[in-house]
């Protein structure tokens, strides 16, 4: 694949280790070749590269598979994974999650992108349900102006909620950034 094809997102290999670009930015210099300035990410580690490469020059392609998923139980340091279809079972270390780890409840949905035998991106849902185990008290007179406390969800993630957040309320939560969405209502 020639680097003018590659986009944020698109995964290459170099040296046998796949990569996937965050940031890509053209220079066109006054003089020269045009030069591609890349961010790239290790899929093995979650370590950052930035390259540069020149108009023109090639990279290794790579082939992955995706499969629908879902998250059965953590054991030790690696979540484990169903594939929906198969009902092979992968472990994930935990390091390859990042902050996804803390938003995973067993059961939930998963997107897997696998590179041979190897688990290289957990995909999970933009929004998630989570219980609120333990928060802060607040006093009355700080409900009147929009105030934030930490609370900790049941995940064992910490977030910022609205003050009139108590313990056992159910939230939703945005998994990109960590951050409340809003309090759900929960059917009884």
């Amino acid at each position: 694949m020639e680097i003018e094809d590659v986009r944020k997102g698109t995964k290459f290999l170099i040296n046998a280790i796949p990569y996937r670009i965050e940031d890509t930015e053209f220079v066109k210099p006054g003089k020269g070749q045009a030069l591609y300035k890349l961010k790239l990410r290790n899929l093995f580690d979650n370590s950052v590269l930035n390259r540069t490469y020149r108009s023109g020059d090639k990279v290794d392609d790579i082939r992955t598979e995706t499969y629908k998923g879902q998250y059965l139980y953590k054991e030790g340091d690696q979540f484990v994974i169903m594939d929906n279809s198969s009902f092979e079972q992968h472990y994930v270390n935990e390091e390859a999650l990042g902050d996804k780890k803390f938003f995973m409840k067993e059961g939930d949905p998963v997107t897997v992108t696998m590179y041979g035998e190897r688990p290289l991106e957990i995909e999970i849902p933009t929004f998630v349900e989570l219980k609120v185990v333990k928060s802060s008290l607040t006093s009355r007179s700080s409900t009147i102006t929009a105030q934030y406390k930490p609370a900790e969800l049941e995940t064992g993630a910490s977030v910022d909620v609205p003050a009139f957040i108590n313990e056992g309320d159910m939230i939703k939560v945005d998994t990109r950034t960590g951050t409340y969405v809003e309090r759900v209502n929960v059917k009884k």
